[in-house]
């Protein structure tokens, strides 16, 4: 692996991320629960109340504690900056988003007027509470780089739709709804994907593959320009569909274009890296680049349909670019981690990264979800497989709970014993 650029000594404690990526899987399983319980022909309309709890039980519980996990360690590491007051802000902020995404669920779920409102009461705090405490915590970066560039816009993303999601939420809560409501739940659902989750993955990918994999490093053009690109298609989006809708597909292309170009070169980057040996994160890598290709254009070509096919689009997404990564990561991050703090405090006799994740367990972890995702889009033309489906999909997020939870025990074990080295003398 290559360290290069790393502020090692700027780290959060390891229970600030840990605390994220340790509920982000139990989110995906309540998910896999609610979608055997549902009716597929309900699902398959975006608009309906079981599609967008099930949607926001991943997207939120398990897409948005995945991402704000790896930034409140990626922060500090990548871009030598502290946020202020780290574990307050990650106790607090996760505590909110907990409540606030169970109340969200079960309010939406069971028609509750009332716990609805909480939930847009305490995820618009979670949510303002951590995004605000990082933005701020950039203002004292010196060196800006393309990835933390891309941070700093992912960000101002997440800020734009959770205010658009308490007041979607709200007006659910109130059962009133302003005639733009469709027009913000569209923009907040696009933003969510392709500003916030979308350049991220972009930005830390600039960093993770070269370090991670000893992949060649991306081009100048690449690092400086495809964000921007990105984000200068977002907002030509947003005008043509409040002014010229029908020529939204534009922007669309435009989009799915760069995104196909950053998939691709990810799928080359992985192909042409030096170490050659192949693991779980690096199928879940070469899927997702696979997936994305395929999800961005169905979804610019989808206009042409009268976006009959949107839930395929966005399983191929969501599921299979979004969620592919996220789970590629949290196999690199979650033992890096744990090595990483253990080795800091002193510790030599631990295991290796390697050794902290069974192969085999998340080689069958990673079939089982891609099946299921497969054939949740069968189930979009065949809703009698639907369950069938989503039993294999919880199955699968059980085993990569477990998979994240046993690096955490091995870390809770070994720091109950005496260091190697007394790291003290050093501080």
């Amino acid at each position: 692996m290559n360290f290069d650029g790393l502020s090692v000594d700027q780290a959060p404690p390891i229970s600030a991320p840990f605390r994220f990526f340790i509920t982000a899987p139990l989110f995906a399983i309540l998910a896999g629960i609610l979608i055997f319980f549902s009716d597929a022909g309900i699902l398959s309309s975006r608009y309906a109340t079981e599609t967008i709890v099930i949607t926001h039980a991943i997207t939120i519980g398990f897409f948005s504690f995945v991402m704000f996990g790896a930034l409140v360690q990626m922060l500090p590491v990548l871009a030598g900056v502290k946020i202020f007051k780290v574990e307050l802000v990650s106790k607090s902020a996760h505590a909110l988003m907990v409540l606030g995404t169970l109340s969200m669920i079960f309010g939406l779920w069971f028609d509750l007027s009332k716990l609805i409102l909480i939930a847009s009461i305490f995820l618009g705090i979670g949510f303002l509470v951590i995004i605000i405490s990082m933005l701020f915590a950039f203002k004292s970066v010196v060196n800006i780089t393309a990835s933390i560039r891309a941070m700093i816009t992912s960000l101002v993303f997440a800020l734009l739709i959770t205010l658009m999601g308490m007041h979607l939420l709200a007006s659910y809560g109130i059962g009133k709804f302003s005639d733009l409501h469709l027009l913000f739940a569209n923009v907040h659902s696009v933003w969510a994907i392709f500003g916030f989750a979308g350049v991220l993955i972009i930005g830390v990918a600039f960093h993770v593959l070269p370090m991670f994999y000893v992949a060649p490093r991306f081009k100048r053009f690449c690092k400086q320009r495809v964000v921007w690109f990105i984000v200068s298609g977002l907002l030509l989006w947003l005008i043509l569909n409040i002014y010229i809708d029908s020529y939204s597909a534009v922007a669309k292309i435009w989009i799915a274009l760069f995104f196909w170009a950053f998939s691709t070169t990810v799928y080359l980057k992985l192909n042409a890296r030096r170490r050659k040996v192949s693991d779980v994160t690096i199928w879940y890598w070469r899927s997702a680049a696979i997936f994305m290709t395929l999800g961005t254009f169905s979804w610019a070509f989808n206009d042409f349909f009268d976006e009959k096919y949107i839930v395929v689009v966005s399983l191929l997404i969501g599921g299979g670019f979004i969620f592919s990564i996220m789970m590629g990561m949290l196999y690199k991050i979650v033992p890096f981690l744990v090595w990483f703090h253990l080795n800091a405090k002193g510790y030599m006799s631990i295991p290796t990264m390697n050794d902290m994740i069974n192969k085999k367990l998340s080689a069958i972890q990673f079939i089982l979800f891609i099946i299921s995702l497969i054939g949740f889009i069968i189930s979009f033309f065949i809703p009698a497989v639907l369950p069938i489906f989503a039993i294999l999909f919880t199955l699968s997020m059980i085993i990569l709970e477990y998979n994240i939870i046993v690096p955490v025990l091995i870390y809770a074990k070994i720091i109950k014993t005496k260091p190697d080295f007394d790291m003290s003398m050093y501080v």
